[in-house]
């Protein structure tokens, strides 16, 4: 296998590693789907747990993002495994998923790699992270023909989100075509249904804002709201410089609604900026 080439993770365990049933679970969760008079995003906010369990809820935004023409997606999650500073970028090669590879788009890549000393090569940060390849399917599925760069983000600080946020957008505003902004992040985690509301609407009152500043405070007293609260921050701040001025929740949901239990549960969103 090409040294660039990166191996799927956790197929088979996360997601069905059988081309046509991963393939008819994608299609069975983007046609329940409900995005009725949303426009194509610049952006969007997707969760990334156990297909069985996150699908049915990014499905909104993936079918949102469908009606979109793009020349490339940057794709930005957290880093659950790999403490690091800075944000790690895998630059070159293609990305393997059952449904065939995704390229990465190598020259967008370079830009955004030069854009910023925080961008570095770091691929262990990509071994076993499952925050990007989670959104695989999806892309691989309804937009086969658009090329990638993935991007994972270590400590998530202030600093870093927004210093980021602003080095996207001055690549995305200066690329040719439109380029889909995609951050990858699941809400409260290990809280009963109720109290997790209670936090994650705080997270989704801040997305329908558009309000960066205003999630990163929240995040700052309380990291719980999201695991990948900065990826959003970061990706929200890049919409808004690129000219995004409407921000909305396509689909909220927790884990209890598919395991049936409600007392300890990780809560799902997909959201959308155009």
């Amino acid at each position: 296998m090409a040294p660039d080439m990166r191996m799927p993770s956790v197929a088979g365990r996360w997601y069905p590693s059988v081309p046509d049933q991963l393939a008819r679970e994608i299609d069975r969760y983007v046609d329940e789907a409900d995005v009725a008079q949303t426009p194509p995003p610049r952006a969007i906010v997707v969760p990334h747990a156990g297909l069985m369990y996150s699908g049915p809820i990014a499905a909104h935004a993936f079918r949102a993002a469908a009606t979109g023409s793009y020349t490339a997606a940057v794709l930005l999650g957290p880093s659950h495994f790999v403490s690091f500073e800075g944000v790690s970028i895998w630059a070159r090669g293609a990305w393997l998923t059952p449904l065939g590879s995704v390229a990465i788009a190598d020259v967008l890549a370079a830009a955004i790699a030069r854009s910023s000393p925080d961008v570095l090569e770091l691929p262990a940060a990509h071994g076993r992270e499952h925050s990007l390849e989670l959104q695989l399917p999806f892309l691989a599925r309804l937009l086969p023909d658009v090329p990638i760069v993935p991007l994972v983000m270590g400590h998530q600080t202030r600093r870093l989100a927004f210093a980021l946020g602003d080095a996207l957008a001055d690549i995305v505003a200066a690329a040719s075509g439109q380029v889909l902004l995609l951050a990858s992040s699941d809400l409260s985690h290990y809280h009963d249904a109720m109290t997790a509301r209670h936090m994650d609407d705080v997270v989704m009152g801040r997305v329908e804002s558009l309000d960066a500043d205003g999630l990163m405070h929240d995040l700052e007293r309380q990291p719980g709201h999201a695991c990948g609260g900065g990826p959003i921050v970061s990706i929200m701040h890049t919409a808004r410089r690129t000219g995004a001025t409407h921000g909305r929740v396509l689909r909220y949901g927790d884990s209890g609604d598919v395991s049936g239990d409600k007392s300890q549960v990780v809560g799902y969103m997909a959201a959308a900026f155009w």
